[in-house]
């Protein structure tokens, strides 16, 4: 989908919100991703002001090439100095105009500098500042055709980094050394950076959701949780498998195994027009029968694309609706104290109103047996 595409797309919700413009701002927040996505531009510092008739880019001499270079089809406004200098010429000519900007996405320190801009403006000069929520948001859960292909590169690759690591890895190495391994495999084979510092739980620090790699080391007979991610053109992957060093033993098997079990009952029964509550409760109600209900505390899943997390989510409480081209995660875990945990993470994408699963690492990998 082209830029003009994704222009004519939010301008049909400007409609159906009655704003005249809609203000995008930088650097805060997820407010480059959006600009990202509505633009093409790729810099660091940028302002996107989209009206029905036009479309400017407001960015400083740094970037003046790369703007247009990149956002096709939008103006240049070169700035100069801080916001409450160059803002008034942008806005000109949208006096009396309702102008949306990202509520979620602007610090009060920038909305005053905005409000006070527009106060001091003539009185027939002065848009009126409208807070929105998800405008852009909203947009991005539906990917296209080259988005999920570009995510589909990125997803290939992280297995392939995992793939290349599980195979290696050993009783001695830290859990540093792990994540080391797998970043250095992501730059050596094309990726751009990670997309969120890699998390290794060893042993009983399995147990942790969020286990960041330390210097401890693993050892024969433990579980391991690896989650990872690759950023790839600026869109991402994300994965997490659980190997086992050695033969797994009962318990690891019957954990590993209701997990995998609830997994794979959320991929086959996840359907479009469910809510996100619905389908994580097809993962609960396994891993809940199974006697560890109370062990699996976080939501099924997110959206992945421009950023790690995005809508929809996936878990209790989570009113999101399901639709055909959606990408997420679905990742079910369990997590005992003082022992360890399994999570096993794949991204799928809707697609028929049923989920095709994206990720193809090796699940149950064992190493050094």
């Amino acid at each position: 989908m082209s830029a003009a595409q994704r222009l004519a797309r939010l301008r049909e919700k400007l409609d159906g919100h009655n704003l005249d413009a809609f203000y995008v701002s930088s650097p805060e927040s997820a407010s480059p991703v959006n600009r990202r996505y509505l633009s093409g531009f790729t810099g660091t510092n940028a302002y996107l002001l989209i009206a029905r008739d036009g479309a400017a880019i407001a960015t400083d001499f740094r970037y003046y090439e790369q703007a247009e270079s990149q956002a096709k089809g939008y103006r240049l406004y070169k700035t100069t100095g801080a916001m409450d200098k160059w803002l008034p010429g942008l806005l000109e000519g949208l006096g009396g105009k309702r102008i949306g900007f990202e509520a979620g996405h602007v610090s009060y320190q920038t909305y005053r500098v905005m409000r006070k801009v527009v106060q001091d403006l003539p009185e027939q000069q002065r848009p009126k500042l409208i807070a929105t929520t998800n405008m852009v948001e909203s947009l991005r859960t539906i990917k296209d055709a080259q988005e999920i292909a570009a995510l589909q590169a990125a997803i290939t690759l992280g297995d392939e980094a995992f793939a290349h690591v599980a195979q290696r890895l050993e009783p001695g190495w830290t859990e540093k050394q792990v994540a080391w391994e797998i970043e250095k495999y992501v730059r050596e084979h094309g990726g751009d950076a990670l997309s969120f510092d890699t998390l290794v739980g060893a042993g009983e620090r399995g147990a942790m959701p969020h286990c960041f790699p330390t210097d401890r080391k693993l050892k024969q007979g433990e579980g391991v949780v690896i989650d990872m991610g690759v950023d790839l053109g600026g869109y991402m992957s994300d994965l997490t498998r659980t190997i086992f060093l050695g033969k797994p033993d009962d318990k690891f098997t019957r954990i590993y195994d209701t997990v995998l079990a609830a997994q794979q009952t959320a991929q086959e029964l996840v359907e479009a027009g469910m809510t996100g509550e619905q389908a994580h409760l097809l993962a609960h109600k396994v891993i809940q029968e199974a006697g560890h209900g109370e062990h699996f505390g976080h939501g099924l899943g997110h959206g992945v694309g421009l950023q790690i997390h995005e809508a929809p989510r996936l878990g209790q409480t989570s009113k999101d609706i399901l639709a055909d081209e959606m990408v997420f995660t679905i990742e079910p875990g369990i997590y005992l104290t003082g022992w360890g945990g399994v999570r096993i993470e794949d991204v799928v994408v809707m697609e028929g109103g049923k989920a095709r699963v994206m990720s193809h690492a090796p699940k149950l990998v064992t190493a050094a047996a």
